[in-house]
């Protein structure tokens, strides 16, 4: 697994981004030893685009974390790839049900020069207004909970089998896209997905039964598909004359 580049003054970008936003922000600096450490920080992290591709793909040796007096907060890491410029994402609010969160579209991160000034005005006019969007919906759906619906199902993971033996799996959350990613599943921003080779087939169904036993182990289900002639990487369940595969009857 590769590591984030280290070349980034994360900690000295980090407290003078929080000098250059309006408001009273302060910075928290972290250092990583071990890749599960990342997670206990990031868990927050509202985005399932670059930052949370980056978050699974990569060993961040560091991180960063600005706090408004609000409680506002942004989360930042170096751009991977790239010796210059920084990932900025804001972290969820806390206090409300994961019911509340739900059909609210993450304010997904922003990438930033490395000029603190630039990138806290890209923050204010791009990532903190979408921010503030999504609390505000976050905020409308605790004070007027829908009625849950009848015989919920649970949360599933699509994996879609290619012509070319690739499998490709649209995760549904943090929990979805590390255990994907801890059993040989990397992410393809071109597909919006995380991908796993058939070069190997048995290492491939190996990887497979894994990623699943560890998803059940959170409540997370999985469904096999082969594409339609225009697939399109979908989160939902397929109906229920399609095979399912029982993660739960694997072991790791």
């Amino acid at each position: 697994m590769p590591a984030l580049n280290d070349t980034h003054d994360l900690e000295s970008f980090a407290i003078a981004l929080a000098d250059e936003l309006p408001g009273n922000w302060r910075s928290e600096y972290h250092l990583h030893e071990q890749y599960p450490d990342q997670f206990a920080i990031a868990d927050d992290v509202w985005d399932m685009n670059m930052v949370s591709g980056a978050l699974a793909e990569y060993v961040l040796e560091q991180d960063a974390v600005l706090t408004r007096d609000d409680g506002t907060r942004l989360y930042v890491i170096g751009r991977p790839r790239s010796d210059e410029g920084y990932l900025v994402a804001a972290m969820a609010p806390h206090g409300f049900e994961p019911e509340a969160f739900r059909g609210v579209r993450e304010p997904d991160g922003i990438a930033v020069e490395d000029d603190p000034v630039l990138a806290a005005s890209d923050v204010v006019l791009d990532l903190l207004p979408r921010y503030d969007k999504a609390v505000a919906q976050v905020q409308h759906n605790a004070a007027h909970p829908t009625p849950p619906a009848p015989a919920p199902g649970p949360e599933h993971v699509v994996m879609t089998w290619f012509g070319d033996g690739l499998l490709a799996a649209k995760s549904t959350s943090q929990e979805a896209a590390k255990a994907l990613h801890e059993n040989g599943f990397t992410w393809d921003p071109g597909k919006h997905a995380f991908v796993l080779f058939g070069d190997d087939t048995a290492l491939q169904a190996r990887c497979v039964r894994k990623a699943g036993a560890q998803l059940a182990t959170h409540g997370i289900g999985v469904v096999m598909r082969h594409p339609q002639k225009q697939p399109a990487l979908e989160t939902k369940a397929a109906s229920p004359a399609r095979a399912q595969v029982n993660p739960a009857a694997h072991s790791r």
